[in-house]
């Protein structure tokens, strides 16, 4: 029909990075857990395996999708002492993995290996649902999941019984099936779940810029003047 689109891509990529590791902190720490239980009165005596998580330390951290968000994800993990990354997605990156030295590995390997999986690909035909009951059942045990992308890539229902039945130990997920998720949907009953509205980019100076961008698009293309960032359809 001849209509323009404007869209306002790069702009939440730092944001959205920092609320991956965020989540990732959330997860693997049991932050909200632990918060929880000082609230409860369960914070009583020291004992020394309460509370306890796992930690970014020499550990293999897989991205699912090696894009400008899951490149600023690794290049925050890196100074905690990530030992090894890993990425898969439709092709090699070499480019920007030698920044990681990142090794590009097929779906199931990244699974099988990685101590940590963020999931910052986009959502295709390809990746939808990809994230299911044999990628779950491939992960270790004390493995920790992230999903900050679109929940559709995620088969919640798989990822619900792998989180209950102790097949992988937590997940942090910014993105649901749907949105807003249901207060009584089973991953909100969970423990070792870390679940948020969907605020990747819910920073002042983020929103404020996409706000920006998104004027700018529009006054430019009632102009008939090109826009800023204008999608090529």
């Amino acid at each position: 029909r001849g209509i323009r689109v404007g869209y306002t891509p790069d702009v939440l990529t730092d944001a959205t990075a920092e609320l991956s590791v965020a989540l990732l902190l959330s997860a693997c720490r049991r932050l909200p857990e632990a918060a929880q239980q000082v609230r409860s009165g369960g914070w009583t005596t020291w004992k020394p395996l309460w509370m306890c998580g796992h930690g970014l330390s020499d550990s293999t951290v897989g991205i699912i999708g090696l894009g400008r968000i899951g490149q600023a994800v690794a290049r925050r993990l890196k100074p905690f002492g990530v030992r090894r990354f890993l990425y898969t997605g439709s092709g090699p990156k070499p480019e920007s993995a030698a920044e990681f030295g990142a090794e590009f590995v097929p779906l199931a390997r990244l699974a099988e290996e990685s101590d940590f999986v963020v999931v910052t690909c986009a959502l295709t035909p390809a990746t939808q649902g990809m994230c299911n009951k044999d990628f779950f059942g491939r992960m270790k045990k004390t493995a920790v999941f992230v999903n900050t992308s679109r929940g559709a890539v995620v088969n919640q229902e798989d990822l619900y019984e792998a989180l209950a039945q102790g097949q992988i130990a937590a997940a942090g997920l910014d993105v649901t099936t749907p949105e807003p998720l249901p207060t009584d949907h089973p991953l909100l009953s969970l423990h070792n779940c870390v679940i948020l509205p969907h605020i990747g980019s819910a920073t002042y100076a983020t929103r404020g810029t996409m706000a920006v961008l998104a004027a700018r698009n529009l006054l430019a293309g009632l102009r008939g003047e090109p826009m800023p960032s204008e999608l090529t359809l």
